[in-house]
């Protein structure tokens, strides 16, 4: 799950690479040089796991309950976005287990089949229907819906499709989830009434706490990784080979999206929400999935996720921008109910 505001972020169109991938990348750089261990990673563990709770805390304030209960009126759409996911996603996942160990080693297909599990996204989502003239409001249920899907179909299928691959599933680890996600979340929710100003006065300074967190996340999950000694388990050609086969993964869900959408009848703005809704993969919600499942490994399993988030996001800013330039730029009328719908389909 990303972070959600009522303001469609822009996106930098003169970086070659988002500066928070470039931060993403330093993390990792940090973790290799300087890992936490013994007491340090104790620490830093404890705090990534406090961090999480508050960024999915941070996201139930900040989305309308009215929005999302309107937002089911589109259920078609929402449930398309599902299968994308959850189904066309995982089925493309497994196509690729014929690749190891030629192509991809055991542990780097188990991070790829991790990747095709995770949820969707919301915030980029979000961003990329507006920048192309799609249904906004329904990106955003659509995002918000997975993200909250994920929190208990991501471990399930995991469990189902990893098995004791993903460091030993049981239903303790699901309720660790859970308790790290979905309770913040629903905790968030229910004080949105009290919280919700306080938000919208802080927006800038929260940003930052929701790109802090991950990166915390993601100093801890590399650090025990590097402690573990999984790093020199991958080489410069695997790392090549993973991400074309992950070039290929993002080639095959965006076309399907879009000519799937179209089959089976949604109008193109619609089309655009569900494609870009259902070809991308959340970071936020898959780090902390990932250390709860993975344990050791987890750097290992979150690797193919932080290199698809990249490619996602740059493959999508120029589709993004070239939907932004069709003759048929007119967004019609949103079919979720929000009294927001106005407001949300301005760049």
């Amino acid at each position: 799950m990303e972070h959600m505001s009522r303001r469609t972020p822009r996106l930098p169109s003169w970086l070659p690479i988002d500066p928070y991938i470039l931060a993403l990348l330093g993390t990792v750089a940090l973790a290799a040089l300087l890992p936490a261990s013994g007491r340090a990673a104790e620490v830093a563990g404890g705090a990534s796991t406090g961090a999480v709770a508050l960024l999915f805390f941070l996201y139930g304030a900040r989305l309308s309950t009215r929005e999302a209960l309107d937002g089911l009126r589109h259920w078609r759409l929402h449930v398309t976005v599902l299968a994308a996911t959850f189904v066309v996603f995982p089925l493309l996942g497994l196509a690729a287990r014929g690749l190891q160990p030629a192509v991809l080693t055991p542990e780097l297909y188990s991070g790829l089949l991790f990747l095709c599990l995770v949820p969707s996204t919301i915030q980029s989502s979000i961003a990329f229907t507006s920048m192309a003239r799609g249904n906004v409001p329904a990106a955003i249920c659509a995002g918000s819906f997975s993200s909250l899907a994920g929190i208990v179909l991501t471990p399930l299928l995991a469990a189902l499709l990893l098995g004791g691959t993903a460091g030993g599933f049981s239903a303790d680890s699901l309720l660790r989830i859970v308790l790290q996600l979905l309770v913040p979340f629903l905790a968030g929710q229910l004080l949105r009434r009290w919280v919700a100003r306080f938000l919208v006065r802080h927006k800038k300074v929260l940003g930052y706490v929701d790109r802090g967190s991950i990166l915390l996340v993601v100093y801890t999950a590399f650090s025990e990784g590097m402690t573990a000694g999984v790093w020199q388990q991958v080489t410069p050609v695997r790392l090549g080979a993973l991400l074309a086969v992950e070039a290929v993964l993002l080639a095959a869900m965006l076309t399907l999206t879009w000519f799937g959408a179209k089959r089976l009848g949604f109008g193109r703005a619609d089309r655009i929400a569900i494609q870009f809704a259902g070809s991308k993969k959340s970071l936020a919600a898959g780090l902390p999935m990932a250390t709860v499942l993975f344990g050791a490994q987890a750097s290992l399993a979150v690797l193919p996720l932080m290199l698809f988030h990249q490619m996602q996001l740059m493959v999508c800013a120029v589709i993004a921008k070239r939907r932004s330039h069709d003759p048929d730029r007119t967004v019609p009328a949103v079919r979720t109910g929000t009294r927001a719908s106005t407001a949300l389909q301005t760049r």
